[in-house]
This record gives structure tokens, C-alpha cells and sequence, in this order.
């Protein structure tokens, strides 16, 4: 499995153009900039296409002809721009299945002509479970609001296991039960907040949250020392060294562009 990191920043990025805090300042003069988070699984899967996930693509050397299966975590602006679909079908009329939560795909209805057949919009909710581009699919509750529910999902094929958990707070009632006690070899996982946890609330996470929701997987058996815990959805509200931070804790902090092999 591969899973090519096409966004790993917060809805406004990480610097956001509009601001001049000494961490926006670092990144932009290292030249480290993150777009909203989004995520291919090996070419096929699409996970949170949002506003600027097609020239992400295009910028990191790949096209989006193959994907069949699009999953949307929830109906905020920067995990789903669904103009996407008006775009396709202007070059492109191959099956694609898009999943996600209510609100999220009634989004989706407006973009699609009203003879579209090719296009087969499926809601799911916390808890559902299907078979998608040869993978098993596990929808899981996530902590956060979005014009209603927000979901995350767990992701298997023969050999490899990827959880995508973006946006979310501590982990929801149930959500543990859901992503279950079986090995993941990637944790795709928010840390929007740094050390603002203030800022967090029950919505989203910092650095402590992060650590105890690994924790958590981590006591579950789900997470071990092969698996790797990814960082996404990353804001200007985390100090510079917040890659060197979570390294000494043995985690990764994503970067847009990056190809993660399993």
C-alpha cells in the first residue's frame, strides 16, 4: 500500500498568507508550506478532496484518472470542494463511488448533472463497514461537528492498515471500539492546535491530545513500534520545532508531497 500525502495542513495552511507570527515567518522562509489536508491511497482512494487537492496532485508528479473511490470525512470547505465532480465529468465519465457522512454528500448532489450515472454518491455513518477499490472500509465517529457528522475511517487491504483520522478531538464515545484492537500500520492522524490546547478544545487536538490519543491506540494493540504515526492537518499555531518534537517521541510530521510506503 501507498499512500501519497497530497495536503498536511490546517483549513488555511501552514504559513497562512495572512499572517506574520514568527512561525509562519520560519516555514515560509524554509520553504515549508502545507496545504489542506489530503491524502491518495495507492492511486485508487481519495480521501478529503478539498479546494486545492487537484494541483496538489499535479504538483507532486501524479494525475487523479484512476481514482474510483472518493471518502470525505465531512462537509467543511477545506476536506471538500465538490466542484471536483462538475471537473471530471467534463474529461471523464469512468464508475467513481463517493462516500461520506450525510451533509457531506448532500454537498456533492449540486455538481452533478441530472442524467449522471457514472457518479454513485453512497452516505455512510459511524459504524458502517464496506468493501471499496479492494479495501475494507471502517467508518469510524469522529469528535468534531460539521454542518452535522464528521466520521474518520479505517482502511484495510490483504496486508496493510491505515487509519485516517482528520478532524477530530479526543477520541468520540465508541471510536476506539470502532477502529478495533487489530495492528495499523499507518496512523494518519490531526494535530491542528500545537501547545494551544485552549485554542483545541473538543474539536481538534494539540500536542498533548496527540500523544494521549496514540496512547490510546498504543494500549489497544492497534498502534506498536512497526507502525507509523503520521501528524496532518498541521497549523501555524505549532511552534518551528514541532518536527524535531515529535520525532523524539517517535512520530512523523507530515509534509505535502510525501509517498509513504507500507
Amino acid at each position: 500500500m501507498e499512500a501519497l500525502l497530497l495536503g498536511t495542513g490546517s483549513a488555511d495552511g501552514w504559513p497562512t498568507p495572512f499572517c506574520r507570527c514568527d512561525s509562519c515567518v520560519t516555514m515560509l522562509a524554509e520553504g515549508v508550506i502545507r496545504t489542506p489536508t489530503s491524502v491518495l491511497l495507492d492511486g485508487r482512494i481519495w480521501i478529503d478532496p478539498g479546494p486545492e487537492a487537484p494541483r496538489q496532485a499535479l504538483r507532486a508528479g501524479v494525475d487523479l484518472v484512476d481514482v474510483d473511490t472518493v471518502l470525505i470525512s465531512h462537509a467543511h470547505s477545506d476536506h471538500l470542494d465538490p466542484a471536483f465532480l462538475l471537473h471530471r465529468s467534463w474529461v471523464d465519465d469512468r464508475p467513481l463511488t463517493v462516500y461520506g457522512p450525510a451533509p457531506a454528500i448532500d454537498r456533492c448532489r449540486d455538481w452533478l448533472a441530472p442524467d449522471q450515472t457514472s457518479v454513485r454518491l453512497v452516505p455512510v455513518t459511524a459504524g458502517d463497514i464496506f468493501t471499496a477499490a479492494a479495501h475494507r472500509v471502517t467508518v469510524v465517529r469522529a469528535a468534531h461537528e460539521a454542518l452535522g457528522e464528521t466520521v474518520l475511517y479505517r482502511i484495510d487491504s490483504d496486508e496493510r492498515s491505515v487509519l485516517y483520522a482528520c478532524d477530530t478531538g479526543p477520541w468520540a464515545p465508541g471510536a476506539m471500539e470502532q477502529i478495533g484492537a487489530s495492528r495499523l500500520d499507518l496512523v494518519l492522524l490531526e494535530q491542528t492546535f500545537g501547545d494551544r490546547l485552549d485554542l483545541a478544545g473538543e474539536r481538534h487536538l494539540g500536542i498533548e491530545t496527540f500523544e494521549q490519543a496514540v496512547a490510546d491506540l498504543r494500549g489497544s494493540g492497534a498502534v506498536d513500534e512497526r507502525t507509523r504515526v503520521i501528524a496532518v492537518h498541521l497549523s501555524h499555531y505549532n511552534a518551528p520545532d514541532v518536527e524535531a518534537r515529535l520525532a523524539m517521541l517517535g512520530m512523523e510530521t507530515g509534509r505535502d508531497g510525501q509517498v509513504v510506503t507500507l
